[in-house]
């Protein structure tokens, strides 16, 4: 990989060389990325493959990978989202969203560009070093955006900056401007100041009178206040200040500046919004788990004894960028053997034997939006007993989960069915003493089955779900059993509950030995509708016939 450290002197000389030789280009007239090691010969070749790749680049644009479902159906959509936000921020308020930083992987490395959710869902913008405005009480320009404007040197090495009329035709906000002009815009909007001749005072009246009467409101997607204390004594401790440079810092220094304006926290009010998903999101989110449960039928296909682990991985994340998906939603999880029983093993690097099971735990992010699914199979294609009866009691569990999934229902409904589905199916396998519901019965229970049964899925893969199933919620069901010989360790328990295990491990020890290191998991993600939750990684094999009709039958 290109390295973007220069010379200043060499790279002044050559920039004039080069200014002189190709007055024309665009990259190269104003551009100090260009000006490397290279002879002054290489680098009037340099002006002229820049001079060309801008030509290209301005015909590919129109080429990218187009919005599922139409851009005019997209840019709706995101109105529809901020209006709602808008309607619960008052006329009174202002929210001001940024857009995530990026993340140094090693020295001049980043991590792949992400952007944080919350100004994804209001804005749909991706680019980096972002800002979203939303002022509900302005008489028009009520959503501005500020964004980099282009810089040819620097999309030499990092690609295209969206120009004004790409944002608008990306996000359908009109308002956008140079992000350089963020604090001046705050700065004449908080003080009463007209920002341009066609942005007057007068635009934002309602906010401006809001905050000489010391009622408006600045949100921000970060905690607002002194952070409280932790940790041992931390009862007694001093809360912590912001952090310096944060924007919980800036919007506490923009309420010393300007009186009257009061900053909070909008996360919730955008986590509610995102508990429910519009329309076109469930759509786009239909697709993006069905790329996904494609993927793991072909990991299952690719899966065979004396494989590797990363073997299964490669087939999976083939297929997301073979369909357009460009990235995981998370890291993807493929534990062979014991393995299987480490909850959010990465490491993809053992070699599978025969006997073993699988458990694949992965996900593509498609456009923005990812699923969830799980699935656990033998890499010969054949369960043993004892790895189906872990199988089939997780499976009874997530189909007792299912049906307990109703709308309207509590979500808390499926981690009732699943423990209920649990207590019986593992007393009868000898994993449990307790019968009787109660704490002693859940404690053990949680031994082998030490997470939650459920959460939300979209933008992030355990985004806001409510606590009410609803049309339009979407979310997995993971029931899952990791049968490990450390979970019933004794060391750091209270002297009540070492006595409780000491009771109890002798009566599973039996048990333990029969079922040690099997771990399943089965996930899917589902859709709620008027009339029930809709599976939507269907295509995903689940059952055990489903799962040893196809395992092994790649190339």
């Amino acid at each position: 990989m290109a390295r973007s450290g220069h010379r200043d002197e060499r790279r002044a000389a050559l920039r004039n060389s080069v200014r002189t030789e190709f007055p024309k280009c665009p990259v190269v007239c104003d551009s100090d990325a260009v000006m490397t090691n290279h002879t002054e010969t290489s680098m009037k070749r340099t002006g002229i493959v820049c001079c060309a790749a801008v030509l290209a680049f301005a015909v590919s644009l129109s080429s990218q990978i187009p919005a599922y479902g139409g851009a005019e159906a997209l840019r709706a959509d995101l109105a529809q989202r901020r209006a709602k936000a808008m309607a619960a921020l008052g006329p009174e308020s202002i929210l001001i969203a940024w857009s995530a930083a990026p993340k140094v992987y090693s020295t001049d490395v980043d991590y792949e560009y992400r952007q944080e959710s919350n100004m994804f869902y209001l804005s749909g913008i991706t680019q980096q070093d972002s800002i979203l405005v939303l002022i509900p009480g302005a008489r028009s320009k009520k959503e501005m955006l500020f964004t980099s404007a282009s810089n040819p040197s620097q999309e030499l090495w990092t690609g295209h900056i969206l120009t004004t009329s790409e944002i608008t035709a990306q996000s359908g906000i009109t308002a956008v401007y140079p992000v350089a002009q963020f604090q001046p815009f705050v700065d004449s909007l908080l003080g009463g100041t007209p920002f341009t001749p066609d942005v007057t005072a007068d635009e934002f009246r309602t906010l401006t009178d809001a905050i000489k009467a010391g009622k408006a409101r600045l949100g921000i997607f970060e905690r607002v206040g002194p952070s409280p204390a932790t940790g041992r004594g931390a009862g007694t401790a001093t809360p912590q200040p912001p952090a310096p440079g944060s924007t919980a810092a800036w919007a506490m220094e923009m309420a010393a500046k300007y009186p009257g304006i009061t900053p909070f926290s909008a996360s919730s009010m955008v986590t509610t919004l995102r508990q429910v998903k519009t329309p076109y999101e469930q759509k786009l989110l239909a697709r993006s788990v069905e790329i996904s449960a494609e993927a793991h039928l072909e990991g299952m296909k690719a899966a065979r004894p004396g494989r590797w682990e990363y073997e299964v991985e490669a087939a999976i994340e083939f297929w997301y960028l073979k369909n357009g998906a460009m990235s995981w939603g998370y890291p993807s999880i493929v534990g062979s053997g014991p393995n299987a029983t480490t909850l959010h093993y990465q490491a993809s690097t053992r070699q599978m034997q025969n006997g073993d099971l699988l458990l694949v735990d992965a996900a593509a992010n498609y456009q923005g939006l990812t699923g969830d699914i799980t699935r656990t199979y033998p890499v010969n294609g054949r369960f043993t007993s004892a790895q189906r009866d872990i199988y089939e009691l997780v499976l009874r569990a997530q189909d007792a989960a299912i049906a307990a999934a109703k709308p309207g229902a509590p979500s808390s409904a499926i981690r009732e069915a699943c423990q209920s589905v649990f207590a019986e199916g593992l007393l009868k396998l000898g994993l449990i003493t307790e019968a009787a519901p109660g704490p002693a019965r859940d404690r053990q229970i949680s031994l082998w089955f030490p997470h939650g049964p459920t959460h939300g899925i979209g933008i992030d893969v355990h985004d806001p779900l409510g606590q009410t199933l609803v049309s339009g919620s979407a979310f997995v069901i993971e029931p899952g059993l990791y049968i490990r010989e450390a979970a019933v360790a004794t060391q750091n328990l209270t002297p009540e509950r070492s006595a409780e295990m000491a009771a109890f491990i002798p009566k599973v020890r039996a048990a333990l030995e029969k079922y040690k290191n099997i771990g399943v998991r089965i996930e899917d993600s589902f859709l709620m509708t008027d009339s029930g939750p809709v599976r939507l990684s269907v295509k995903a094999p689940r059952t055990i016939a489903e799962i040893e009709k196809v395992v092994g039958t790649g190339k």
